[in-house]
């Protein structure tokens, strides 16, 4: 689809006459793909908040896998620029049990949407990846270099090369042909609408379903996989969007960019956090037969703060809201 070059990389404030280093015009016509997931519906609202024309398809509207269907669709609508959030996504039992979908749904979701964007001469893309395309036992906090410097985590690892193979594309797209086109790498993120189904959902949301149902059920003892002993770092998802909107706006370099709080929290201390927040009043018991996935993973997030970014939802906050939201 893209033999030869569709679009030249100009700033977008040339469009409106801005400062030069303003690459998306505040009048920009935007395609978020996946805006019913938990990322999507997050930017699409920080988006329309800030002005923007939003323009959206479901999955019956629109298969993203399909590429031919995909590249017709934004050949008509031609957005200024494309937000790339659309994704199979999942937990550790999820991507154990189906590696094939993830990576073959996401390599043909970002195969479409990149290719078909650039040969509608979209002259702006962002593309949004995982923190999970860091090796498994990368220095902390993970800088953006240290991708591909070691062995992936096993239990995610066929998602995360297909967000390598996503990061090497807007590259790739840059390098030969110009294009504006970025990526960001969130950690795990969290948020209202978030996914609560237990054998496919992240792990906060599966904590705070678990505790809720051992509360409502009167149990005695949850039982949570692994040791506890894992930290992670949590973003709620507005987080995210607001510095989606920033690295719109504000950043065209070739490298990713970590989108992370800076802080990260053992998952024994995050389940006693979510304990307390729900009410349950029970024990936890932890089955150490069970993977625990990657020791750590916090993220340097220096490269993002750089642009005047920093987090406004705190953990426990966040947490609060959610299951608030969740239970209404």
């Amino acid at each position: 689809m893209a033999d030869e070059p569709a679009v030249e990389a100009t700033p977008a404030a040339a469009v409106d006459g801005a400062d030069e280093q303003v690459w998306l015009p505040s009048s920009a016509r935007i395609f978020v793909a996946g805006h019913r997931g938990l990322v999507g519906s997050a930017v699409t609202h920080r988006l329309i908040a800030d002005g923007h024309e939003v323009i959206t398809r479901d999955r019956g509207q629109l298969d993203l896998r399909d590429a031919e269907k995909t590249g017709r669709f934004l050949a008509d609508i031609r957005p200024h620029a494309v937000v790339l959030a659309a994704a199979r996504v999942g937990g550790i039992m999820a991507n154990s049990t189906f590696p094939v979908q993830f990576i073959e749904d996401n390599l043909r979701i970002q195969l479409s949407v990149i290719a078909g964007s650039y040969a509608a001469g979209v002259g702006r893309l962002l593309f949004l990846g995982s923190s999970c395309i860091y090796p498994k036992f990368a220095p902390q906090p993970i800088r953006e270099e240290m991708l591909l410097t070691g062995p992936l985590e096993p239990t995610n690892e066929a998602y995360a090369l297909a967000k390598i193979a996503g990061i090497v594309q807007i590259q790739s797209y840059r390098r030969q042909y110009g294009a504006s086109y970025i990526s960001a790498m969130p950690t795990n993120l969290y948020g209202p609408g978030d996914n609560f189904d237990l054998a496919t959902s992240h792990v906060l949301p599966a904590l705070i379903r678990r505790f809720h149902e051992a509360k409502r059920d009167g149990a005695a003892e949850v039982t949570l996989w692994g040791s506890g002993t894992p930290r992670r770092e949590f973003l709620h998802v507005d987080d995210l969007a607001a510095a989606c909107a920033i690295l719109l706006r504000s950043y065209d370099g070739d490298e990713p960019v970590n989108v992370g709080c800076g802080e990260d929290i053992a998952i024994r201390q995050l389940a006693e956090t979510v304990r307390s927040v729900v009410g349950y009043g029970g024990r936890i018991a932890w089955d150490t037969s069970k993977p625990d996935g990657t020791p750590r993973k916090l993220l340097d997030i220096s490269r993002l703060t750089g642009l005047g970014w920093k987090p406004a939802v705190t953990l426990r906050e966040g947490i609060a809201a959610v299951y608030a939201d969740w239970q209404a």
